[in-house]
Parts: C-alpha cells; structure tokens; sequence
C-alpha cells in the first residue's frame, strides 16, 4: 500500500513550517504534507462558527433565541459529544470495551459528525498523545516552550488550538493500524465530510420543519449548528491545554496530566484527566469518590443492555460508586 494512503494528516492540521530547533519533534513527529484543500478545511472548522457568530448574533439579537433551538443544540451536544468521549476516545482509542457492530458503527458516526475529525487520524493523534505526553513528540502539550509565565501561555494557546495549524501528522499505520483493518470505519472515515456537513444541515432542516420560515432554519442553524460546534470543540481541547496545566494531581505520572472538575460535567467525564493518564484503557475516568463521569454511567447501561461486553472497570472499590 502506498505510503500516502498510511499516513493520514489530521484533517484539521495545517501545513506551517517547523523550526528545526522544535522542543516537541522527537520521535512521534512525523511531518507530511498537506493539501490545500485541507488547509481550507482547517480554517473553516476552527475559524468559521466564530466568524459566522461573529456576523449573525448582532444581527439575531433580540429576537432570534428560542427554547427549541437552545434545546436542539443540547441534545445534539450530548449526541456528539458521547460519540466522541465514548466511541472515539474510550471505545476506539483505548479498547475499553467491546461493542457490536451496530454500537460501534454509531459511536463512529456520530462521533464524526463531533466535526474533529476522522476516526483514524483522531485516534491516532490521541494515541501519540498518549505514548510522548508532555515530551517531545506530543502533539499538543501546553508545556512546549516552557513551565511557567509567557513560555507557558504560549505554550497553552498552541495545546488548545495552535497544534491544528501545524504540519505535524500521527501515522495511522504506526498509531492506529486496528483502524485502518476495520473496514466499517474506514467506511465511515470516508464520510467525514459528508458528516460534518450534516452536523449543521440536519438543525437548519429541523428549524425550517418547525418553524417554517427561513429565519427559523438560519437561527436554528445559528445555535444548534454554529455554537453547539463551536462549545464542543473548546471544551474537547481545554482538555488538551488546561487539564495538562490546572487542577489537582491524585496520581502519579510522568506527565502534568491534572484533574480539573469545573469540565467534569461538559467534558461528560474528560477532565478527570490525570486518572485517565494513570489507568488509560479504564471505562470510567472518574473512579474515585465524587467523580462524576458521564461517559461511564451510559457505558454502564450499554454493558447492562448487552451492546457492550468485557469493559474494563477500575478495581472494585473505585467502581463501587457507579
């Protein structure tokens, strides 16, 4: 197979030149080019709802926020956002539980409609995270260029949203070689922007249905489309930036993985990072005592319903609480 087709650029990655002297090339760095077209997506997935909010609430304002369109935009936050928490990270990065077919198929397509990418280059990027954290090689560590005070900043505002604008892909064959055998992702992996594309039409669809005006298909599109992406995408990297900066250690790791419970509930149990960090194929990342993780809880009914078996738990005592 060519090498082209093994290594995928993380859709959202642009191509910037690296300076040699790089803190974060090591190991896992593997540049590779990437397209135009590419970079046009990036720009449009990280700058676009911010600009098009930009332009459409001062012209919505006062008269264009309704109860169905805010509700739109939560559930299809949660739909998202488990696809991403559950199917993509825990599910698919991980191995924390099995899934049939249809579960799996799901978790991926509605992960993917999260609008952060392909399974593959999602996964792949995440593993990276995992084997190089906070080293040279990571991806996305907030801790590139230094420890503390402007180095630090900088270094976060690259965590958070500067390494999507780096030419600096995760090999899916050496990182993610399982998804590249499953033909049902890569199926799917080839859908990413047809889902992407669905993520905003199906709210415009839904608020002409409802209201049916075009006003009510754009404010629709506005808030269940256009913000509710827009949330997701800052609340999945705060996990990249602020749960490797702020919050609490209660494990012992090689990294600066932290936990920080003001994203326990938005992040649907991401942010009990340093747990997740310490054990990272556990099902549940907030096992200890008042840790609530969202994610766990509805792996937990998936695994009483029978769509998923041999899920890894943490010890019993720190399970006792699901």
């Amino acid at each position: 197979m060519p090498t082209d087709q093994l290594t995928h650029p993380h859709p959202l990655a642009l191509s910037c030149p690296l300076a040699a002297s790089d803190p974060c090339q090591g190991p896992g760095a593997e540049p590779a080019a990437v397209l135009p077209s590419q970079k046009l997506v990036t720009v449009a997935i990280v700058a676009g709802p911010a600009v098009a909010l930009a332009i459409a609430v001062p012209l919505l304002w006062g008269h264009a926020v309704n109860l169905t369109d805010i509700l739109m935009g939560i559930a299809l936050y949660v739909v998202t956002g488990f696809g991403l928490t559950i199917g993509f990270h825990r599910l698919f990065t991980h191995n924390s539980f099995k899934a049939g077919r249809v579960l799996k198929c799901a978790l991926a397509v509605v992960g993917s409609m999260g609008v952060e990418g392909s399974v593959t280059s999602w996964v792949a990027t995440h593993r990276r995270h995992h084997m190089y954290s906070d080293q040279a090689g990571d991806p996305h560590s907030p801790h590139r260029y230094g420890q503390s005070g402007l180095p630090l900043l900088r270094g976060l505002v690259f965590s958070h949203v500067g390494w999507l604008f780096v030419s600096d892909a995760s090999s899916a064959e050496r990182y993610a070689p399982d998804m590249l055998r499953d033909r049902d992702l890569q199926r799917i992996g080839r859908l990413f922007p047809v889902l992407a594309v669905a993520s905003l039409a199906i709210p415009f669809v839904i608020g002409y249905a409802l209201a049916g005006t075009l006003t009510g298909a754009i404010t629709a599109l506005v808030w269940a489309g256009l913000v509710r992406m827009a949330v997701l995408h800052h609340v999945t990297w705060s996990v990249n930036s602020l749960c490797h900066t702020f919050g609490r250690r209660t494990e012992e790791t090689s990294d600066k993985s932290t936990n920080l419970w003001p994203l326990a509930i938005i992040s649907f149990g991401e942010s009990w990072h340093n747990v997740h960090h310490a054990h990272p194929s556990w099902a549940r990342h907030g096992a200890e005592p008042g840790m609530i993780d969202p994610s766990a809880l509805l792996i937990r009914a998936f695994e009483r319903l029978g769509w998923a078996a041999k899920v890894r738990w943490p010890v019993e005592q720190m399970a006792a609480s699901l």
